[in-house]
């Protein structure tokens, strides 16, 4: 873990202190170009509520913090775990194959490791991706809209994440039919689970910040968004054409 050595906090002075961490990270950051990576460092302390994937490391990393409910529950059926940390563990993975990820191999070095069919057939699918989210508009006056490219990776990451938690679900079953559960199939407990995971709330003004400047899409595309170009989530609620996140099947993005 970091150590922080040389970081100076004072009591009282809320803005310097942000500008010295600032300043810390970036000089920490600095220091370690042209070294080799340390492959034993942790990015969080362990009561982070955070996971994350390092392309440098190639590794993915989900501190004890983010193992509690709604992420994790040790108490629940397979299907809600599967929606809710698998579409996670699935969604790190999946950023080893986004925009970025993909840039780099499995030893973490920068480098074109695809062939130029391969990259073509990806930046065809990403750029589909990209006009979907383009078109979310979550406040009233139509100005803020998610902006595609940004978020690319963490659309990528989401759209991986659901449909290799489901297709792992669906192994877990070894053929059988999940129980119904509170009047809920298995597939529909996997993808409220999914949802739930994502909930969220804020104010016009912080949702207006999160446009500009987050690489993550609000919290509603990254449900809404995703589930309607998975064809599971349209069997598991009967989703029809008259409904108003229908897709038709040759409009839905499946980036792998």
């Amino acid at each position: 873990f970091k150590t922080y050595d040389g970081l100076e906090i004072r009591a009282g002075q809320p803005l310097a202190n942000a500008m010295q961490a600032a300043k810390w990270y970036r000089a920490d950051s600095v220091s370690r170009i042209g070294k080799l990576v340390d492959r034993k460092e942790w990015p969080y302390v362990p009561q982070t509520v955070n996971a994350s994937y390092s392309p440098s490391m190639n590794s993915i990393t989900f501190p004890a913090g983010y193992l509690q409910p709604p992420n994790f529950n040790i108490s629940a059926d397979p299907a809600v775990n599967y929606g809710a940390i698998g579409a996670t563990i699935g969604h790190e993975m999946g950023h080893g194959f986004d925009d970025q990820g993909s840039k780099y191999d499995g030893t973490g070095a920068l480098r074109n490791w695809w062939t130029d069919v391969d990259r073509e057939a990806f930046e065809s699918r990403a750029g589909d991706l990209i006009k979907q989210y383009d078109a979310y508009c979550p406040l009233d006056d139509g100005k803020f809209c998610v902006n595609g490219r940004l978020t690319l990776g963490e659309n990528i990451g989401d759209l991986a994440g659901v449909e290799m938690a489901y297709r792992a679900y669906k192994l877990s079953l070894d053929g059988k039919e999940a129980p119904v559960i509170d009047g809920l199939t298995g597939d529909q407990r996997f993808f409220l689970s999914y949802a739930v995971a994502h909930r969220g709330v804020w104010r016009d003004e912080l949702l207006r910040q999160i446009i500009l400047t987050d690489p993550h899409s609000p919290d509603q595309y990254r449900v809404n968004g995703i589930v309607r170009n998975v064809d599971a989530w349209y069997k598991a609620f009967n989703v029809t054409p008259d409904d108003a996140l229908y897709l038709p099947p040759e409009k839905r993005v499946h980036i792998w």
